[in-house]
């Protein structure tokens, strides 16, 4: 009995897996999925690591203001002397003690040197805001193409919702058209292309929900679910922000951009570079001290098998002749960077108002193809009813009404997706922005 219970419940879990088994669902809008991107996007984690990579190279740097010190020791053996008259005709062996030994400590602290460590603390920091910034371009990145799979997805829905509406007005067509091949009022072809008009719509429905199964597996990747998670977008189609004129958004461009922001950044760079180069045009003032214990000592005869012990402590004060000559030059190549930055800035906010007067004029666009292809659908959608009527008062042949179905489909689909684009220029303009 056991056997068979287990069995019987094998058999209906291959046979309905939907009873026992329940794929999650997941409604989400375009806003969340950005936001679960954000924290899991693996691409965002590697991006993050560069930020933790240029704080800690600045803490690194701000160690150059602790003083320097050193700890030595050595332990050598020391051989006999030959003492040799100066034409070498006699020598003379002297015993030496043979094991030497010497310790020292030696600490320094760089007083004066032009500014020098506080500049190069500075210009760590503003590395550190160029890797934030990489950061924010990044997360523009991949909060776009998140949405932009999000709303394939969505694209691919509204289209099988489309197939599956057109499918069910071909199985009632397919109906009328037995009914009427039973009374013999047409041939069997007309039934044929009937089911071949259907089986065309199921190829149609098979490939659609497969890109959406692969849409899906990726997105799931891409925001840390569970791959079998099913996403449901439920982000509404209405227009956004359909008032706002191009001088806004050139603005809030101009504002808020990481790549502008990344080109300001790069010309205090290259102030900050010149700043730390014209340092060396200044001299050096370090304070030292340090403390020596060395046997035997060999500055006297006989030696003596002792130590001898010292500290020294002072200020030392230097400045490299070279440099009066050598960063002049130095300087100009900084100059010559700075300028870069500058023409680079320039280009940088250049392309950005062609990339925001592009994505504004395609936002534009795709609310009035929208608005079209709204009248067209509707037009097909009538001319459908009419030869419809028409082919079920035998005024119409069958082909006649594939052609009224077919232009109906493509017009539905052409909707959805306009609708969908109308989404997707959206996005796509506040990404040129960078507020996305």
């Amino acid at each position: 009995m056991i056997k068979l219970i287990k069995t019987a419940l094998s058999v209906l879990i291959v046979l309905l897996p939907s009873l026992f088994f329940s794929q999650e669902t997941k409604q989400m809008t375009a806003d969340e999925v950005a936001r679960l991107a954000i924290n899991n996007h693996q691409q965002i984690k590697v991006s993050a690591h560069n930020i933790g990579i240029a704080k800690q190279q600045t803490d690194i740097v701000k160690l150059q203001k602790l003083p320097t010190i050193t700890a030595s020791t050595s332990q050598f053996y020391l051989a006999n002397v030959v003492a040799i008259d100066k034409d070498f005709s006699n020598s003379t062996s002297i015993t030496m003690p043979h094991y030497g030994s010497s310790y020292a400590v030696q600490a320094t602290q760089l007083i004066f040197k032009g500014g020098l460590v506080n500049k190069s603390v500075e210009l760590a920091d503003l590395r550190e805001q160029l890797s934030e910034l990489d950061l924010e371009k990044n997360k523009q990145d991949v909060k776009f193409l998140v949405i932009s799979n999000y709303l394939d997805i969505y694209k691919l829905i509204n289209q099988e919702k489309v197939f599956q509406n057109n499918k069910k007005l071909a199985l009632q067509r397919l109906k009328n058209i037995n009914d009427f091949y039973k009374q013999g009022m047409i041939t069997r072809n007309e039934v044929i292309r009937g089911e071949l008009n259907i089986k065309n719509l199921d190829q149609g429905i098979l490939t659609l929900t497969n890109n959406r199964k692969i849409l899906n597996y990726n997105l799931n990747i891409a925001l840390g679910l569970n791959t079998e998670t099913l996403i449901i977008p439920v982000e509404s189609l209405g227009n956004k922000e359909t008032g706002i004129g191009l001088d806004y958004y050139l603005n809030v461009a101009h504002d808020n951009h990481p790549q502008i922001k990344s080109a300001k950044t790069n010309i205090a760079v290259a102030d900050k570079n010149i700043e730390i180069i014209k340092t060396d045009q200044m001299p050096t003032l370090a304070g030292f001290g340090g403390y020596s214990l060395q046997r035997p000592i060999t500055t006297r005869t006989p030696v003596l098998d002792m130590y001898a012990s010292g500290w020294q402590g002072g200020i030392s004060l230097s400045y490299n002749i070279d440099n009066l000559y050598k960063t002049k030059e130095r300087v100009k190549l900084g100059e010559l960077q700075k300028n870069q930055a500058n023409d680079a800035m320039t280009l940088v906010q250049q392309n950005l108002d062609m990339a925001v007067n592009a994505a504004y004029t395609k936002y534009q666009e795709a609310i009035q193809q929208a608005d079209i292809l709204n009248d067209a659908k509707n037009l097909a959608d009538e001319n459908y009813k009419i030869t419809e009527a028409k082919y079920l008062n035998q005024l119409a042949v069958q082909t006649e009404m594939i052609d009224a179905q077919n232009q109906k489909l493509q017009s539905e689909l052409d909707f959805a997706n306009a609708q969908i684009n109308v989404l997707y220029q959206y996005y796509n303009l506040l990404k040129s922005t960078g507020t996305l």
